[in-house]
C-alpha cells in the first residue's frame, strides 16, 4: 500500500481498521465488513482526487513511489538499451536515457529519474536534480536517434536542475540553452509527457518537443511554490498560496496552451496503480506518435516552432513584435 499523502488521513482512518479485522479470525461477516471499508475507501479517495487544490496536486506529483522513467519503460518497451556518459565530463544518473522498442517500432528514451522510494537509489540519482553532464548526454543520444531516425519520447520528473557550484563550474545554463536551440531542430518526432514534477529550467531542458502530454495530477512550473513563496513574500510557509498562483496544475496549463492533452491517471494517483496508469499513457503515447510521425519534417519542425512561439501570448490584442519589424 503506498504511503499515504496529509490530505489523505480519512482514508487512514478506514486502512488501520481494515488492518485490525484482518487480524481477527476470518468469517464470512467479516470479509463482508472488511470488503465494504474496502469499497468506501475507494469512494473516498475518488472525491478527495476529484478537488485537489493546487499544493495538494504538488504533493501527488512528488510522492515517492510514483512511476519513474524506468517503471514506464518496463511497462510500455521493450529491447531497453541504456546510453551512458555525455562523452565530455560523465554519466549523470539523475538522467536516463537508452534505445528501446515501442510497439515492436525503434524510439529513445529520455527521462528524469528521482530514484523512488528507496534512499539509496535516491542519492544515486542525485534526487533527480540533473547536472550539465545529464543534458549534454540527453542531447548527444537525440543527435544519434537523429541519425538513425528514430523518434524521441520524453519523460519530465525533476524539482529543478541541480544548484550546486560543480553545475555552475560545468556550465549548467549553457548546456539548458543549447538543448534547448536543438531540440527546437531536431527532424525526427519529439513527444514529451510530464509524469510528475515538471520543475524550472531542469524540466524545460527535455520539455521542447513536438506534443507535450502531461498526467492529471503532474505539475509543471516555471520554479517550485516554496521558492516562489521565499522570492515573493520571502516567507517559503506561503507555498500553498504560491501554488495557487504558479497555475501549475494540467488544467491550468491545457487552458493556457503550455501542454496539448493531459493524460488521466487512476483513482488515487499514478502511485496508487502504476499498471493502470501505464495502460491509460499508452494510448495517448501511440497516438501522438503515429500523428507526428506522418508529418513531412519541415512541416512538423515549423509547427513544433510555432507552437513554442506563440506559448505567452496576450490575446488578440498580442503584436508580434517580429511581424513589425522592431
Amino acid at each position: 500500500m503506498p504511503e499515504l499523502l496529509e490530505f489523505e488521513e480519512p482514508i487512514g482512518v478506514l486502512q488501520k481498521e481494515i488492518e485490525a479485522l484482518s487480524m481477527l479470525p476470518v468469517t464470512v461477516e467479516r470479509e463482508a465488513e472488511i470488503e465494504s471499508l474496502r469499497r468506501r475507501g475507494e469512494s473516498i479517495r475518488g472525491e478527495l482526487y476529484k478537488r485537489l487544490t493546487p499544493w495538494q496536486r504538488v504533493l501527488v506529483a512528488r510522492h515517492s513511489e510514483r512511476p519513474s522513467v524506468l517503471e514506464y519503460v518496463n511497462m510500455l518497451f521493450t529491447e531497453f538499451t541504456e546510453i551512458h556518459g555525455d562523452r565530455l565530463f560523465g554519466d549523470d544518473h539523475a538522467i536516463v536515457t537508452g534505445m528501446a522498442r515501442y510497439k515492436g517500432e525503434p524510439v529513445l528514451v529520455v527521462g528524469h529519474h528521482k530514484g523512488g522510494s528507496d534512499t539509496k537509489q535516491r542519492i544515486f540519482r542525485n534526487f533527480g536534480y540533473a547536472r550539465p553532464e545529464g543534458y549534454r548526454k540527453a542531447l548527444r543520444a537525440m543527435r544519434m536517434a537523429e541519425k538513425f531516425k528514430r523518434p524521441v519520447v520524453v519523460f519530465v520528473d525533476t524539482p529543478a536542475a541541480y544548484p550546486g557550484i560543480e553545475s555552475e563550474e560545468r556550465g549548467i545554463a549553457e548546456a539548458i540553452a543549447l538543448n534547448l536551440r536543438e531540440m527546437a531542430m531536431i527532424e525526427v518526432p519529439i513527444i514529451v509527457n510530464v509524469c510528475g514534477e515538471g520543475g524550472s529550467g531542469g524540466a524545460l531542458g527535455l520539455a521542447i518537443g513536438d506534443h507535450i502530454l502531461m498526467h492529471e495530477f503532474a505539475v509543471y512550473s516555471v520554479i517550485p511554490p516554496e521558492g516562489c513563496a521565499a522570492i515573493l513574500w520571502r516567507d517559503s510557509g506561503r507555498k500553498i498560496q504560491a501554488a495557487e498562483a504558479l497555475k501549475l496544475t494540467a488544467p491550468d496549463l491545457l487552458a493556457r496552451g503550455v501542454i496539448d492533452e493531459i493524460v488521466p491517471e487512476p483513482v488515487g494517483g499514478a502511485h496508487n496503480n502504476p499498471s493502470a496508469a501505464a495502460t491509460m499513457l499508452d494510448g495517448y503515447l501511440s497516438r501522438a506518435l503515429a500523428e507526428f510521425g506522418a508529418l513531412d519534417t519541415a512541416d512538423r519542425l515549423e509547427r513544433r516552432y510555432q507552437k513554442f512561439r506563440h506559448m505567452g501570448r496576450l490575446g488578440d490584442a498580442f503584436t508580434d513584435a517580429a511581424a513589425v519589424g522592431e
